[in-house]
């Protein structure tokens, strides 16, 4: 098949998981083209079968905001005759979805152009139930030919919120690669992470309020006060100061480490003995799953689709929303008990392989892009 991506490129579960996706078709022998305004971020070497195409925008003194929804489509449009293009698999229904039918409807007979949605989180839970596009984001759901949700909790909340029949919607899972995402797999950072032989506590996100970091922050020192530990912080955003702030507060800040963005994640994640993922929603929640394949054992909240990926007891622990304490003491517990955190951690590696391993989940996808160019796409 000869595929089109539009996604996100910036750091954030979607954008990483489409272009993971988009890699492992390449390796299965498919034609993979991204669109987007940027190479996504772990699109970061040369593979066969891989293209991407920046989408051009000019600056008007017209436009406030330049229409990047317009700019995509016609990208979407000329991409999908110069390349012939089965389908497009864009990622997030808003401006993606939208963007998707116009090109579609600019191609008419041209080209008989498939649209393949898949709603992560955002697009449904918060900006899509905006007055301002609710109407455009069921619009544009409805649009498509084929249409996937991350998780149970997710589908549930369009069919609820979008008045979208639930045969409409197919739950594809967030994957990992067992192969990148490992405990042993590459020489591991812990000397310079925790120069003192610490236990290494670890948050992954794109640092919005909706991932509650000063919660992380509190969960972490109250840990630092039972069991030498140091706290880890991948990636940057708005909340960062708050984090700073917090930490100083809470008198940890020496134990406190942000590394910014890194594209690859899997070498940190290697070295992290818990995560920590108290968000305030999680429509799946790929960065625990990443850890887990890690053999890190996953703090978090039992909100959203989170218990659809961490085992309560078994590979981590889930707790109401700004539960910090019980949060805490849970992962006291494990960093402490050697044997009990091995136990925990060998289950969260093979739960996530067994579960949520690519090689389980990419062909999910490779049978919907074929039941749509069929005809055929309903429910599992």
């Amino acid at each position: 098949m000869r595929i089109g991506i539009t996604c996100y490129p910036t750091y954030g579960g979607s954008g990483a998981v489409a272009t993971e996706l988009g890699l492992a078709l390449a390796d299965r022998g498919h034609e993979v083209h991204f669109i987007s305004y940027a190479p996504p971020f772990r699109l970061d070497h040369f593979r066969k079968g891989i293209f991407f195409h920046e989408v051009e925008m000019d600056q008007y003194p017209l436009f406030e905001h330049p229409p990047y929804s317009l700019a995509l489509a016609v990208a979407i449009h000329d991409r999908a005759l110069q390349h012939q293009l089965d389908l497009i698999h864009v990622h997030y229904a808003i401006p993606h979805a939208t963007s998707a039918w116009i090109a579609e409807e600019m191609l008419g007979e041209e080209r008989d152009l498939k649209i393949v949605t898949t709603l992560h989180g955002t697009d449904i839970t918060l900006v899509g139930l905006h007055p301002s596009f609710q109407s455009i984001t069921r619009f544009s759901i409805l649009k498509s030919h084929g249409l996937t949700a991350v998780s149970r909790f997710l589908k549930d909340r369009t069919v609820e919120d979008f008045r979208v029949s639930p045969d409409r919607i197919r739950v594809i899972p967030n994957f990992v690669d067992p192969r990148v995402f490992r405990r042993d797999g590459k020489p591991c950072h812990r000397a310079t992470l925790a120069p003192g032989g610490e236990s290494i506590v670890m948050h992954v996100s794109n640092f919005r309020p909706v991932k509650r970091i000063p919660d992380v922050v509190e969960v972490f020192a109250r840990i630092a006060g039972e069991t030498p530990a140091r706290l880890v912080l991948v990636g940057d955003g708005p909340e960062r100061p708050r984090a700073v702030e917090r930490a100083e507060q809470l008198g940890v800040s020496d134990r406190v480490l942000f590394l910014g963005k890194h594209a690859a994640v899997d070498e940190i994640l290697a070295c992290a003995d818990l995560f920590l993922l108290p968000s305030r929603d999680e429509s799946f929640g790929l960065a625990a799953l990443e850890a887990l394949a890690c053999g890190a054992p996953v703090i978090g909240t039992e909100t959203g689709g989170l218990p659809e990926v961490v085992r309560h007891g078994e590979t981590g622990f889930l707790y109401p929303l700004g539960a910090v304490e019980k949060m805490a003491e849970a992962g006291s517990a494990l960093l402490t008990d050697p044997v009990r955190w091995k136990r925990f951690s060998q289950a969260a590696r093979e739960d996530a392989v067994e579960r949520f391993s690519s090689e389980r989940v990419v062909p999910l996808y490779e049978n919907l892009y074929w039941d749509v160019l069929n005809g055929d796409f309903g429910d599992e």
